[in-house]
Protein backbone atom coordinates (compact mmCIF):
# COMPACT_ATOMS: atom_id res chain seq x y z
CA UNK A 1 0.00 0.00 0.00
CA UNK A 2 0.89 3.62 -0.78
CA UNK A 3 0.96 6.06 2.14
CA UNK A 4 2.98 8.80 0.75
CA UNK A 5 1.25 12.04 0.57
CA UNK A 6 0.27 13.82 -2.30
CA UNK A 7 -1.93 16.45 -0.97
CA UNK A 8 -1.10 17.22 2.47
CA UNK A 9 -3.96 19.76 3.01
CA UNK A 10 -6.29 17.14 1.85
CA UNK A 11 -4.55 13.48 2.97
CA UNK A 12 -3.71 14.97 6.56
CA UNK A 13 -5.08 18.10 7.78
CA UNK A 14 -8.72 17.00 6.34
CA UNK A 15 -8.55 13.38 7.09
CA UNK A 16 -7.43 13.88 10.86
CA UNK A 17 -11.12 15.35 11.60
CA UNK A 18 -12.27 12.20 10.57
CA UNK A 19 -9.54 9.62 12.14
CA UNK A 20 -5.82 10.41 13.75
CA UNK A 21 -3.59 10.12 11.25
CA UNK A 22 -0.13 9.37 11.85
CA UNK A 23 2.90 11.38 9.72
CA UNK A 24 5.71 9.39 8.87
CA UNK A 25 8.38 12.40 8.31
CA UNK A 26 11.32 10.40 6.24
CA UNK A 27 13.91 10.44 3.18
CA UNK A 28 15.51 8.20 1.37
CA UNK A 29 19.31 8.75 2.02
CA UNK A 30 17.86 7.84 5.89
CA UNK A 31 18.91 4.74 7.45
CA UNK A 32 16.75 5.00 10.56
CA UNK A 33 13.80 5.98 8.27
CA UNK A 34 13.86 2.72 6.57
CA UNK A 35 14.20 0.75 10.04
CA UNK A 36 10.84 2.00 11.32
CA UNK A 37 8.81 2.74 7.94
CA UNK A 38 7.77 -1.10 7.73
CA UNK A 39 7.02 -1.15 11.30
CA UNK A 40 4.37 1.99 11.21
CA UNK A 41 3.06 -0.11 8.25
CA UNK A 42 2.67 -3.09 9.53
CA UNK A 43 0.93 -1.23 12.85
CA UNK A 44 -0.84 1.00 10.61
CA UNK A 45 -2.51 -2.01 8.67
CA UNK A 46 -3.12 -3.96 12.22
CA UNK A 47 -4.65 -0.66 13.14
CA UNK A 48 -6.55 0.57 10.14
CA UNK A 49 -9.69 1.12 12.40
CA UNK A 50 -8.22 3.65 14.34
CA UNK A 51 -6.11 5.84 13.04
CA UNK A 52 -4.11 6.00 9.35
CA UNK A 53 -0.57 6.13 8.46
CA UNK A 54 0.88 9.20 5.67
CA UNK A 55 4.37 9.18 5.00
CA UNK A 56 5.91 12.72 3.79
CA UNK A 57 9.35 12.60 1.93
CA UNK A 58 11.31 15.79 3.40
CA UNK A 59 13.46 16.08 0.19
CA UNK A 60 10.50 16.30 -1.81
CA UNK A 61 8.33 18.48 0.44
CA UNK A 62 10.73 20.57 2.53
CA UNK A 63 8.22 23.72 2.70
CA UNK A 64 5.68 21.12 4.88
CA UNK A 65 8.56 19.91 6.79
CA UNK A 66 9.98 23.24 8.26
CA UNK A 67 5.96 24.72 8.90
CA UNK A 68 5.78 21.74 11.33
CA UNK A 69 9.48 21.98 12.89
CA UNK A 70 10.79 18.66 11.37
CA UNK A 71 14.42 19.10 12.24
CA UNK A 72 15.88 15.46 12.49
CA UNK A 73 14.11 12.41 11.25
CA UNK A 74 12.18 10.04 11.09
CA UNK A 75 9.92 12.38 12.99
CA UNK A 76 6.52 11.03 13.89
CA UNK A 77 3.98 13.72 14.27
CA UNK A 78 0.57 12.26 15.07
CA UNK A 79 -2.45 15.14 13.79
CA UNK A 80 -5.92 15.31 15.15
CA UNK A 81 -7.99 17.60 14.06
CA UNK A 82 -5.94 19.32 11.67
CA UNK A 83 -3.39 19.86 14.71
CA UNK A 84 -0.40 17.90 15.90
CA UNK A 85 -1.04 16.23 19.03
CA UNK A 86 2.00 14.34 20.08
CA UNK A 87 5.46 13.19 18.33
CA UNK A 88 8.36 11.79 18.25
CA UNK A 89 11.59 11.43 16.88
CA UNK A 90 14.15 8.44 16.21
CA UNK A 91 13.49 4.82 15.14
CA UNK A 92 11.98 3.67 18.10
CA UNK A 93 11.79 -0.18 18.25
CA UNK A 94 8.24 -1.93 17.92
CA UNK A 95 7.16 -2.11 21.66
CA UNK A 96 8.17 1.32 22.36
CA UNK A 97 6.07 2.17 19.31
CA UNK A 98 3.08 0.63 20.36
CA UNK A 99 2.85 1.64 24.09
CA UNK A 100 3.68 5.26 22.65
CA UNK A 101 0.24 4.47 20.12
CA UNK A 102 -1.49 3.10 23.01
CA UNK A 103 -1.34 6.30 24.96
CA UNK A 104 -1.23 9.03 22.14
CA UNK A 105 -3.97 7.76 19.93
CA UNK A 106 -7.57 9.53 20.93
CA UNK A 107 -10.16 7.30 21.52
CA UNK A 108 -12.92 7.28 19.19
CA UNK A 109 -15.15 8.24 21.30
CA UNK A 110 -13.47 10.91 22.36
CA UNK A 111 -16.13 13.64 21.45
CA UNK A 112 -18.69 11.95 23.85
CA UNK A 113 -16.27 11.41 26.81
CA UNK A 114 -15.80 15.11 26.44
CA UNK A 115 -19.45 15.75 26.49
CA UNK A 116 -19.79 13.25 29.38
CA UNK A 117 -16.94 15.63 31.05
CA UNK A 118 -19.31 18.90 30.50
CA UNK A 119 -22.08 17.49 31.93
CA UNK A 120 -20.00 15.62 35.10
CA UNK A 121 -18.99 19.66 35.51
CA UNK A 122 -22.31 21.15 35.27
CA UNK A 123 -23.81 18.44 38.22
CA UNK A 124 -25.60 16.55 35.38
CA UNK A 125 -23.95 13.06 37.24
CA UNK A 126 -26.96 10.67 35.68
CA UNK A 127 -26.42 11.72 31.68
CA UNK A 128 -22.81 11.41 32.41
CA UNK A 129 -23.02 8.23 34.02
CA UNK A 130 -25.28 7.15 31.44
CA UNK A 131 -23.06 7.71 28.26
CA UNK A 132 -19.83 6.55 30.39
CA UNK A 133 -21.24 2.85 31.00
CA UNK A 134 -22.10 3.07 27.18
CA UNK A 135 -18.34 4.03 26.23
CA UNK A 136 -17.21 1.93 28.68
CA UNK A 137 -19.39 -1.57 27.33
CA UNK A 138 -17.56 -0.97 23.91
CA UNK A 139 -14.14 0.13 24.61
CA UNK A 140 -13.38 -1.77 28.57
CA UNK A 141 -10.11 -0.74 28.68
CA UNK A 142 -10.11 3.39 28.24
CA UNK A 143 -8.66 4.48 31.14
CA UNK A 144 -10.30 7.98 31.04
CA UNK A 145 -13.37 6.20 30.80
CA UNK A 146 -12.87 3.99 33.65
CA UNK A 147 -11.62 6.66 36.29
CA UNK A 148 -14.99 9.18 34.89
CA UNK A 149 -17.23 6.04 35.99
CA UNK A 150 -15.26 5.53 39.39
CA UNK A 151 -15.64 8.76 39.94
CA UNK A 152 -19.51 9.03 39.53
CA UNK A 153 -19.33 5.11 41.38
CA UNK A 154 -17.03 6.57 44.71
CA UNK A 155 -20.89 7.25 46.50
CA UNK A 156 -22.76 4.86 44.84
CA UNK A 157 -20.95 1.30 44.52
CA UNK A 158 -17.23 1.99 46.13
CA UNK A 159 -16.59 -1.97 45.29
CA UNK A 160 -17.02 -1.31 41.90
CA UNK A 161 -15.61 2.01 41.74
CA UNK A 162 -12.54 0.09 43.13
CA UNK A 163 -11.95 -2.16 40.68
CA UNK A 164 -12.40 -0.07 37.64
CA UNK A 165 -9.69 1.76 38.95
CA UNK A 166 -7.08 -0.68 38.56
CA UNK A 167 -4.38 -1.04 36.26
CA UNK A 168 -5.26 2.66 35.43
CA UNK A 169 -2.78 3.82 32.71
CA UNK A 170 -2.55 6.65 30.11
CA UNK A 171 -1.94 10.52 31.09
CA UNK A 172 -1.05 11.72 34.64
CA UNK A 173 -4.36 13.00 35.31
CA UNK A 174 -5.79 9.57 35.04
CA UNK A 175 -3.83 8.36 37.21
CA UNK A 176 -3.81 11.10 39.67
CA UNK A 177 -7.56 10.91 39.99
CA UNK A 178 -7.69 6.78 40.21
CA UNK A 179 -5.05 7.55 43.04
CA UNK A 180 -7.69 10.02 44.83
CA UNK A 181 -10.54 7.95 44.23
CA UNK A 182 -8.45 5.26 46.05
CA UNK A 183 -7.51 7.04 48.93
CA UNK A 184 -11.41 8.87 49.66
CA UNK A 185 -12.62 4.95 49.67
CA UNK A 186 -10.08 3.69 51.67
CA UNK A 187 -11.27 6.44 54.46
CA UNK A 188 -15.05 6.19 53.80
CA UNK A 189 -14.40 2.66 54.71
CA UNK A 190 -12.34 2.83 57.65
CA UNK A 191 -13.17 0.92 60.76
CA UNK A 192 -13.70 3.94 63.47
CA UNK A 193 -11.87 1.87 66.04
CA UNK A 194 -9.24 2.33 63.73
CA UNK A 195 -8.78 5.95 64.03
CA UNK A 196 -6.04 6.90 67.02
CA UNK A 197 -7.62 8.79 69.96
CA UNK A 198 -6.54 12.59 69.72
CA UNK A 199 -8.13 15.85 70.53
CA UNK A 200 -8.69 16.68 66.60
CA UNK A 201 -10.21 13.05 66.16
CA UNK A 202 -13.81 14.29 66.33
CA UNK A 203 -13.24 17.04 63.70
CA UNK A 204 -11.51 14.30 61.71
CA UNK A 205 -14.61 11.94 61.80
CA UNK A 206 -16.71 15.08 61.15
CA UNK A 207 -14.68 15.71 58.13
CA UNK A 208 -15.07 12.51 56.93
CA UNK A 209 -18.79 12.34 57.09
CA UNK A 210 -18.96 16.01 55.09
CA UNK A 211 -17.48 13.36 52.18
CA UNK A 212 -19.98 11.07 52.57
CA UNK A 213 -22.32 13.60 51.93
CA UNK A 214 -20.63 15.19 49.12
CA UNK A 215 -19.95 18.71 51.53
CA UNK A 216 -16.42 19.37 50.00
CA UNK A 217 -16.33 22.94 51.49
CA UNK A 218 -17.03 21.28 54.81
CA UNK A 219 -14.59 18.86 55.04
CA UNK A 220 -11.75 20.24 53.68
CA UNK A 221 -12.42 23.21 56.44
CA UNK A 222 -12.21 20.75 58.50
CA UNK A 223 -9.21 18.92 57.49
CA UNK A 224 -7.04 22.43 57.58
CA UNK A 225 -8.21 23.05 60.95
CA UNK A 226 -6.84 19.52 61.93
CA UNK A 227 -3.42 20.02 60.22
CA UNK A 228 -3.24 23.67 61.99
CA UNK A 229 -3.59 21.66 64.94
CA UNK A 230 -2.21 18.01 64.61
CA UNK A 231 -0.77 17.28 61.12
CA UNK A 232 0.66 14.14 62.21
CA UNK A 233 -2.52 12.45 63.15
CA UNK A 234 -4.00 9.10 60.97
CA UNK A 235 -0.66 9.14 59.38
CA UNK A 236 -0.63 12.82 57.93
CA UNK A 237 -4.62 11.73 57.04
CA UNK A 238 -5.53 15.02 56.98
CA UNK A 239 -2.73 16.79 53.80
CA UNK A 240 -3.71 13.72 52.24
CA UNK A 241 -7.47 13.37 52.52
CA UNK A 242 -7.66 17.51 51.08
CA UNK A 243 -4.86 16.69 48.18
CA UNK A 244 -7.58 13.64 47.29
CA UNK A 245 -10.59 15.95 47.29
CA UNK A 246 -8.29 18.88 45.11
CA UNK A 247 -7.92 15.82 42.56
CA UNK A 248 -11.18 14.52 42.41
CA UNK A 249 -12.87 17.74 42.31
CA UNK A 250 -10.31 19.18 39.78
CA UNK A 251 -7.80 22.10 40.29
CA UNK A 252 -10.35 24.45 38.51
CA UNK A 253 -13.13 23.86 40.95
CA UNK A 254 -14.24 26.43 42.76
CA UNK A 255 -14.04 24.50 45.93
CA UNK A 256 -10.27 23.64 45.26
CA UNK A 257 -9.64 27.06 44.09
CA UNK A 258 -11.11 28.41 47.80
CA UNK A 259 -9.02 26.71 50.18
CA UNK A 260 -5.77 25.71 47.79
CA UNK A 261 -4.32 28.98 49.88
CA UNK A 262 -5.42 28.01 53.15
CA UNK A 263 -4.02 24.15 52.95
CA UNK A 264 -0.87 25.70 51.57
CA UNK A 265 -0.27 27.58 54.41
CA UNK A 266 -1.24 25.02 57.08
CA UNK A 267 1.41 23.25 56.18
CA UNK A 268 3.95 25.84 57.23
CA UNK A 269 2.74 26.75 60.35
Amino acid sequence: MNYEVKDFQKDVLEKSYDRPILVDFWAEWCGPCKMIGPILEKLAEENKDNWQLAKVDTDKNQEIAMRYGVRGIPNVKLFRNGEVINEFTGALPEPAIKDWLKKSIPSKFADRIEQAKVLLKNGNITDAKVILEDIHSGDVNNSEVKVLLAKILLFEDQKEALRLIQNVDGNLNNIELAEAIGTLAELLNRDLKSFPESEVKEKYLSALESIRKKDFDTALTKFIDVIRTDRSYDDDGARKACIAIFKYLGEDNNVTLKHRRDFGSALYV
